[in-house]
């Protein structure tokens, strides 16, 4: 450090410069950022519908109960089919077929759900894990069971989102493109099977969620606090490199001034003699 001041006895005035400069580029980029932005969030509206009222179609074919259903649902935007069952016979095999499809898996819906894969354990994702059939199976273990359904694995279709726009316009229209969705069919066909005679009927429910464009907004951000992040970032990194540097170079001038010092009294007793 003292040779490089040596050689550059501005380098001080450089560093300095040189910080101005960055925070000056940051705070640019903070302002072209709240400014002139280019994302937008959109919200969206979503509709719960609830099914508990229709009849079970009942047969008893080999000591075996058959209830049977079909229910018409709203298909425009669907997202989430979702269904429990109380009152049944442990070992019931419930079926939900649906001719277009749906995601499903045990975990869905579960937070910080894992499962196990090649006997490792990971994070569940249902684009990856979930079962996509037109007939989802499972066998009760009690006399309740819950089922969770999707139509879609991509987020964008429910809940909210951001699109990438050069104005709210077109952002819109994005927008509305992502949440625009028919699922190919509205039957819901349930079938449960128990053992036994059974005379006591379950009781369904089906829940339904369709989501819908609400609003729209133009991304945001807090220009005061994102400068002042940048700035403390700015001075974080240069006090890592500058802290040190100075460190070492007051040590080596303080050195150099006690040399001198012993020098003087040296030369001072040398001429006294």
């Amino acid at each position: 450090m003292k040779k490089a001041l040596a050689q550059n006895p501005n380098l001080l005035r450089t560093l300095i410069g040189l910080s101005l400069t960055l925070i000056f580029l940051l705070s640019y980029a903070v302002y072209g950022a709240t400014v002139s932005p280019s994302y937008y969030i959109y919200q969206t509206e979503s509709t719960d519908t609830e099914y508990n009222d229709f009849d079970l179609d009942k047969q008893v074919i080999n000591n075996e109960t058959y209830w049977t259903s079909v229910v018409e649902i709203d298909a425009q935007n669907l997202t989430w089919v979702n269904m429990s069952i109380e009152d049944l016979a442990t070992g019931a095999i419930i079926k939900l077929s649906n001719t277009a499809k749906l995601y499903s898996h045990q975990f869905l819906g579960v937070e910080d759900a894992e499962v196990t894969v090649d006997g490792e354990k990971v994070d569940f994702r249902c684009s990856e894990h979930c079962q996509f059939s037109d007939t989802i199976e499972v066998e009760a273990d009690d006399s309740s069971i819950e089922l969770r359904s999707l139509t879609s694995t991509d987020p964008a279709r429910r809940s909210n989102g951001t699109v990438y726009a050069d104005d709210i316009q077109e952002a819109e229209n994005e927008a509305r493109n992502e949440i625009e969705y028919l699922h190919g069919s509205s039957q819901l066909i349930l079938q449960i099977v128990e053992p036994g005679n059974k005379s006591i009927q379950p009781i369904i429910t089906i829940q339904t969620v369709n989501e819908e464009f609400s609003s729209i907004e133009v991304y945001s951000i807090d220009a005061a606090t994102e400068f002042l992040w940048a700035l403390a970032a700015v001075v974080g990194c240069f006090s890592m490199v500058l802290i040190p540097s100075f460190t070492v170079y007051f040590a080596a001038r303080a050195k150099d001034k006690k040399r001198e010092q012993k020098l003087q009294l040296a030369q001072s007793e040398s001429i006294d003699e």
